[in-house]
């Protein structure tokens, strides 16, 4: 079965172990216009390692967010994640069209996707020209699991929305990055290469973007619960109230030095280990500038720790900054929960119009 392509007017759609976020982007001249959105907290346990565990759950989660936000679409495209997804550069004849290439895949699937043509669900794109042959053309394929799309589209059915796509988090946050671009320092004489660090609630992940395009990841599993659970265990609080004490403050004097400067240090060491890695990899692009998005992005101290770490110059996302706000938007709430909407903004860019 092929992904469904997009159609007009999509809401971005991002599923994770802590929350569902939703957006809808409208074209406004050459940029975009958020005209809704919103996020909903997900029970523990009900989305794990980026895969849904309790459908009901989240299909709720999903529903309230849906009736928060009030879109004027219905269509929706959710992605699966990156480790979900195999993704592959073929060369084939030039000659073929769009019919012919999907063949010749069925035909040779057992070379190229690791599992029964039966249960995969996949799609293809047309890159050009081979750049060493010109009687071929590269075709680049993106194959799943045909279980992965159905519990995606299955939730955003039950939610009240009517599936226009099925994409892959890379690609999204691919095309949210073309927004982030505005909010880096100029590169100068240097490559454009960047360290995009998405910090979630139990998992970091970490990018290096050259061109445009991700070349390299590295997926840590430590994230901003860790501090949560922290917070949890050391004041006597309950999870929620440990969750929002760590935005809001108010925690006792020794939070700082006792719970806060520990978690930093080994998130910090964590991207320090990521970034070494990318190098003893063999990659020759320094890496000069930093992004941080996700949840976790904005605690305290975090920005400027990495700053200071790692020599660069570190921003935390705001994929909005150029976009249009519809009026009923609270701004101040958006700008908050920005950093950890850069997945859904690149769903809702694929062909906002």
């Amino acid at each position: 079965m092929r992904l469904r392509a997009s159609g007009k007017g999509l809401i971005g759609v991002d599923i994770t172990s802590a929350t569902v976020k939703l957006i809808e982007l409208k074209r406004a001249g050459s940029n975009y216009e958020i005209d809704s959105y919103a996020v909903r907290p997900l029970r523990e346990g009900a989305v794990v390692e980026r895969r849904i565990r309790d459908m009901g759950e989240v299909a709720d989660a999903l529903r309230r967010a849906v009736e928060s936000a009030r879109p004027s679409s219905k269509l929706a495209v959710a992605a699966v994640p990156a480790s979900a997804a195999i993704t592959k550069t073929l060369t084939m004849p030039a000659s073929l069209n769009d019919d012919e290439i999907e063949a010749r895949i069925q035909l040779e699937s057992d070379k190229h996707i690791p599992f029964p043509f039966s249960e995969v669900a996949f799609d293809f794109q047309r890159l050009g020209l081979n750049a060493r042959y010109g009687d071929q053309q590269d075709i680049l394929l993106v194959a799943c699991r045909q279980q992965d799309v159905n519990q995606l589209t299955d939730a955003l059915v039950q939610a009240g929305l009517t599936p226009a796509a099925v994409d892959v988090e890379t690609f999204a946050m691919e095309r949210a990055f073309t927004e982030l671009r505005h909010q880096l320092p100029p590169a100068g004489e240097s490559d454009d290469c960047v360290a995009l660090v998405d910090i979630g609630a139990t998992m970091n992940a970490f990018h290096v973007v050259r061109e445009g395009r991700v070349t390299y990841s590295r997926d840590t599993v430590f994230g901003g619960r860790q501090l949560t659970e922290e917070i949890r265990v050391r004041y006597g609080l309950t999870l929620e109230e440990s969750g929002l004490a760590k935005k809001r403050g108010g925690l006792p004097e020794d939070y700082q030095t006792s719970v806060l400067a520990p978690f930093l240090d080994t998130l910090v060491q964590q991207v320090g280990r990521s970034l070494q890695l990318y190098y003893t990899a063999g990659r020759k692009h320094e890496v000069r500038r930093m992004v941080l998005a996700g949840g976790s992005s904005v605690i305290p101290g975090l920005a400027e720790r990495l700053a200071q770490e790692s020599g660069m110059e570190v921003v935390i996302a705001n994929p909005f900054l150029r976009m249009r706000i519809n009026t009923r938007i609270d701004v101040q709430t958006l700008a908050s929960d920005a950093p950890a909407m850069l997945t859904a903004c690149g769903l809702a860019m694929r062909s906002a119009t």
